[in-house]
């Protein structure tokens, strides 16, 4: 959804390492630890491993993780679910060779096929519409009641992730620049600690840390109002390269899995927040009240024209990945925005629509 990536992506002189083969050197034993230490979950396993990111976030993806649906699906495959923060240390991962598939956010998707060396990965699914839990709140005790008062203060979001890119979108239409503000770069739980000390005076990010803030806080916008307004974010799911070229079929089966977690998500809204609840650690209450701030599309929706589309037609998410990008672009996030060509192919639809199904 982490610390802002650093080096260019782009406009490297041939004799110099690219930002990618540094870090995936850099990230060669730490992968091992990532997914030794950071995996809670796995399947009775055989002769395949699919290792899976994730993020504790209510949706469907995490019903999938509590039901062990995969596993179930997949009986053949050791299933490793791998934690993560933020959609910055999911890029870091799959630039080290330690993910298959992951969730991932719409932004640091962009960024991640941005330049002259992408991650070789790919959108597959859409786990999610940001709505109300992702939003910028701000201290009741400042006293700031909207976006325009923020100048001048202390505003922490996760770097290179949704909500910062959703920051940056509010902060514009407010007529600011990031220079007005002091933009800090922390983590969800950081966030957390940094407002309870009062360090900050503001923070952009999604639940369920966002849920604490909005007890002391006042929301000036959030994710759902930024999109209405031209500049939507999603939570993704991303497949690697390698994984399509290997084993197809395994996508084709995790997909279905995802689609059928979307589908109970609708049909049993009680066991879902149950499910969600478990995960998470917190009352059935709050599971309910969290998973009604998302907005989860229908798999015949996922592959309509309006969103991921069929195969040899993509659909609007390509668009909406190239503002993405245009916009990070004009804001110096990125060198150069990927362009809508560029984009497109980053789209696996092989098997769509029928693959939802």
């Amino acid at each position: 959804m982490t610390t802002q990536e650093t080096g260019a992506r782009t406009g490297l002189p041939p004799s110099r390492p690219t930002r990618r083969a540094l870090l995936a050197a850099a990230l060669g034993a730490a992968s091992v630890a990532v997914t030794g230490c950071s995996s809670d979950g796995g399947g009775s396993g055989g002769g395949k491993r699919l290792r899976v990111g994730y993020f504790a976030f209510p949706s469907g993806d995490l019903l999938v993780k509590n039901r062990k649906l995969l596993e179930k699906a997949l009986p053949d495959h050791t299933i490793s679910w791998i934690k993560f923060d933020s959609g910055a240390s999911v890029n870091q991962a799959f630039i080290g060779g330690s993910l298959d598939i992951a969730a991932l956010g719409s932004s640091p998707f962009a960024r991640g096929i941005a330049g002259s060396s992408p991650i070789p990965y790919k959108v597959a699914f859409v786990l999610d519409v940001a709505g109300e839990n992702e939003a910028l709140v701000a201290r009741k005790s400042t006293g700031v009641t909207d976006v325009a008062g923020l100048k001048g203060r202390t505003v922490a979001t996760p770097f290179a992730s949704t909500s910062h890119y959703s920051l940056l979108a509010a902060l514009e239409q407010a007529g600011l620049s990031a220079s007005d503000v002091k933009l800090i770069d922390l983590q969800p739980q950081p966030i957390l600690a940094a407002w309870q000390r009062g360090d900050i005076d503001a923070a952009y990010v999604w639940l369920p840390a966002l849920d604490e803030l909005r007890a002391d806080g006042t929301q000036l916008t959030s994710s759902k109002e930024i999109g209405a307004q031209g500049k939507p974010t999603l939570d993704l799911a991303v497949v690697s390269d390698a994984l399509i070229a290997e084993d197809p079929g395994t996508i084709a089966t995790w997909r279905k899995v995802e689609a059928e977690g979307l589908r109970r998500l609708a049909s049993d809204p009680e066991g879902s927040a149950r499910a969600i609840a478990a995960e998470l650690g917190i009352s059935l209450a709050d599971a309910k009240a969290q998973l009604s701030q998302g907005v989860f599309l229908t798999p015949r929706q996922i592959a309509s024209a309006d969103w991921l589309g069929t195969e040899g037609s993509p659909g609007r998410l390509a668009s909406y990945l190239t503002d993405t990008g245009a916009f990070l672009a004009g804001q110096k996030q990125i060198e150069a925005a990927p362009s809508e060509e560029t984009v497109r192919k980053a789209l696996y639809l092989k098997g769509l629509p029928d693959g939802l199904a």
